[in-house]
Parts: C-alpha cells; structure tokens; sequence
C-alpha cells in the first residue's frame, strides 16, 4: 500500500506518468472504492446528506465519461484503465490533503483571521496542484505537449464543476 501511496504522490509531483499505474481491474476497484471514502467525508465537512452521495457519485461518473470521451477522441482508449487510476489517486490523495483546510474554511471565524486566510491560500495552492497534477497525467495519456494536457485539464475541471452547479446548486425561491 505504501508503494501505491508514494506513487501517486510521483505523479501528483510530476515525477512519474500514468503508464506508471499498473493496469488492474482489482486496483481500479480499490481505488474508486478509496477515492468515494475521501470524497465523501471531504464534502460532510460542509455539507450533509444524501446529496453528498449524489454529487460524488456524479464526479465518478463524469470523470469516467469524460476520459473514455478524450481517449477515444484522439485513439487511444487502450491507455484508459491507467489514466483513469491515475486520475482518481491523484484526486484522492489531494482531497486527502484538502481536509485542513476545508475543516479551517468551514469553521466560524471573523473573516480577516489569519486562519481563514491561511485556509484561502491553501485551497487555492490545492486546486492550482490539481490541475497541473490532472494537466501531467493528460498530457501522458494522450501523448500531446503538457500546455495541451493543461487545456483538457481545466477543460475537465470546468465542466466538472459547472456539472455540479447545475445539478446540485440550490435556487432560491423568493
């Protein structure tokens, strides 16, 4: 498990690529199963409900879609088991990284304090890490330069959040 660990840590700090991911229907399963544990309890932080369930779930879903969409695009759908490994522990392991400071975002503070612009700063730095961490491991798979792996990475991003928005943003009603 350790060895999993540090190597999705390798490709989150761009030092190894997708291919790196042993291609395994056994991990793939672990890994999803890892990645709805941490998403879960990521979103509880702020969140309650079934609809946290709904929202992971849709992420999954998307991301799933989206990377056979994009390997099929550009004809390479036999790399998508690595990718989508790839992906989803580097996911997971940032989100891993992100509890501090959505638990610090989600606490009662005067908006000023060094905490709560501590815990800004931080998840911004996250969010950049995950799209240059998603840029790396697009940029492998699809064999294209990493400026283009960037591009479908915040192509990924936007539309995944965009999707929940639409999906699971609250109207109000006046």
């Amino acid at each position: 498990m350790f060895n999993l660990l540090k190597l999705f840590f390798d490709i989150a700090l761009l030092k190894k690529s997708p291919q790196d991911v042993p291609a395994s229907l056994l991990l793939q399963r672990m890994i999803i199963a890892i990645y709805l544990f941490i998403s879960i309890l990521l979103r509880i932080i702020s969140e309650n409900g079934f609809k946290v369930v709904l929202e992971v779930g849709v992420d999954l879903l998307f991301m799933f879609l989206f990377c056979r969409f994009i390997l099929f695009w550009v004809g390479k759908p036999k790399r998508f088991q690595q990718m989508f490994i790839a992906l989803l522990g580097v996911d997971a392991l940032i989100s891993f990284c992100a509890f501090p400071a959505i638990a610090t975002l989600n606490t009662p503070m005067p908006e000023k304090s060094s905490f709560f612009l501590l815990g800004i700063f931080s998840f911004i730095v996250l969010i950049l890490w995950h799209w240059v961490a998603a840029g790396h491991i697009f940029h492998h798979a699809l064999s294209k330069p990493f400026i283009i792996g960037l591009g479908v990475a915040l192509l990924y991003l936007m539309l995944s959040y965009q999707l929940n928005a639409l999906l699971f943003s609250e109207i109000a009603m006046e």
